[in-house]
């Protein structure tokens, strides 16, 4: 499939969520109440998605030259080193935010649900960074 063909499909998708998502706001929704704004969130990140990929690349398409520079600083080593860098730092913050808003919730007696669904992503984070580090270990 295109490129230019999945931009449209995602600002197509985008823009029908977001009229689903206002048709739902009038429906009285006891159980879903929350449906119409995923539906609303969704939507408008495929809307723009889809509009800010078709701008670049009609963009790109005008003046090759930019088009070079952005290939060129995509691949670029020092770019890459420094975005994995950059990702690592954020990780190791996670994990001092994440577990400290854990113990915060449960100490505000939080539902019992909702801390236990928090620990579960923190859990599943943190054995997939187990996971990755073993990995790269026996690639090494």
């Amino acid at each position: 499939m295109k490129q230019n063909r999945k931009d449209t499909l995602c600002i197509l998708l985008g823009v029908l969520l977001m009229a689903a998502a206002a048709l739902l706001l009038h429906l009285d929704l006891t159980v879903l109440r929350a449906l119409p704004f995923v539906c609303l969130g969704v939507g408008a990140g495929l809307l723009g998605q889809g509009v800010g990929q078709l701008v670049q690349r009609r963009a790109l398409q005008k003046d090759p030259e930019l088009a070079r520079q952005q290939a060129i600083e995509v691949g670029d080593e020092r770019n890459i080193q420094l975005a994995q860098r950059a990702k690592a730092k954020a990780f190791d913050l996670m994990v001092f935010v994440f577990g400290a808003l854990l113990l915060a919730f449960a100490l505000m007696q939080v539902d019992l649900t909702a801390v236990l669904l928090l620990v579960g992503a923190y859990l599943l984070v943190q054995g997939y960074a187990v996971y990755c580090r073993i990995r790269l270990e026996k690639e090494m």
